[in-house]
């Protein structure tokens, strides 16, 4: 079983972007992730720690503008915590082991999937695509992830 840490030496190599989204709680703008419009078959890790977060085949067009999730690939990786920031009362979503703000999680989401949409920042993740995913750890997620 892999081990998963919050790692100075990662932390110190992410871009300002990046920096700012996971370590001091930001938001990326609408519309400007990375991973927004991407729909290649492969799972999503948090760019600190490398635990596995969401799965493309748990993607879709949700419309917010940031890439968007039904559930998380792997529960326990993931923290959901009360935020009231900027008037409003949110869940926020957070990485278990590195720590890292990912975004929040709303009840608006495909009915038909659980009805939620964690709504993730791309400055967040790391994505791996599934034909690298045996080499880099991450075999036990394929059955979760559809071929491309």
């Amino acid at each position: 079983m892999p081990t998963y840490t919050k790692d100075a030496a990662v932390i110190a190599r992410l871009t300002p972007e990046q920096y700012r989204v996971t370590q001091q709680n930001g938001t990326e703008r609408p519309g400007t992730g990375e991973y927004l419009e991407n729909k290649q078959p492969g799972i999503y890790v948090d760019i600190v720690s490398g635990e596995p977060l969401f799965a493309s085949s748990d993607k879709y067009e949700s419309g917010c503008g940031w890439p968007s999730f039904t559930k998380p690939i792997e529960p326990a990786h993931v923290t959901e915590l009360r935020d009231t920031t900027h008037g409003m009362i949110r869940t926020e979503v957070r990485s278990k082991h590195g720590d890292s703000h990912l975004g929040h999680v709303f009840p608006d989401g495909p009915r038909d999937r659980g009805g939620l949409r964690y709504c993730i920042n791309s400055a967040s993740l790391r994505f791996v695509p599934r034909d690298r995913m045996e080499d880099e750890g991450y075999g036990a997620y394929l059955d979760q992830v559809a071929e491309g």
